[in-house]
């Protein structure tokens, strides 16, 4: 019986997403997840990435790269969408965060988020996925 308490009382805490954030997209799930969510609780940080850093190979850990603003994260958007035009080893620099183009293979171009001591990297079609997202909002 406690057994069974206890697993309804720990599945809520189980989940990734914040009870007061509501997901806008999910970019990549599994193992190396990425999502862009959407903060109703707090009117100073409204939008937020959220990404496992890939340096922590010994445990998960989630970073979250914190969007003031809808302006925010339409220079994300702007972002990811002239480095897809540009070169391998571009770099795009925010005030927290950067993202450099590091591509590969010549067919599918990658790049590399960082946020303080964390990173990840995902590939263009994952970028697809967060820019046609962004234009939608």
């Amino acid at each position: 019986m406690k057994k069974l308490i206890l697993c309804f009382v720990g599945f809520p805490l189980a989940s990734t997403n914040f009870p007061f954030s509501e997901r806008i997209v999910e970019v990549r799930s599994g193992e190396w997840p990425i999502s862009l969510a959407y903060d109703r609780e707090n009117p100073q940080q409204e939008y937020f990435l959220e990404f496992r850093d890939q340096q922590v190979l010994t445990g998960v850990v989630l970073d979250t790269l914190p969007l003031a603003n809808i302006q925010q994260v339409k220079y994300l958007g702007q972002a990811l969408s002239a480095l897809k035009t540009g070169h391998s080893g571009d770099i795009a620099k925010f005030k927290d965060y950067s993202i450099k183009r590091t591509d590969s293979t010549r067919k599918d171009h990658c790049y590399l988020l960082r946020y303080k001591w964390g990173l990840t990297n995902f590939k263009q079609a994952e970028a697809d996925i967060l820019i046609n997202s962004i234009r939608n909002l």
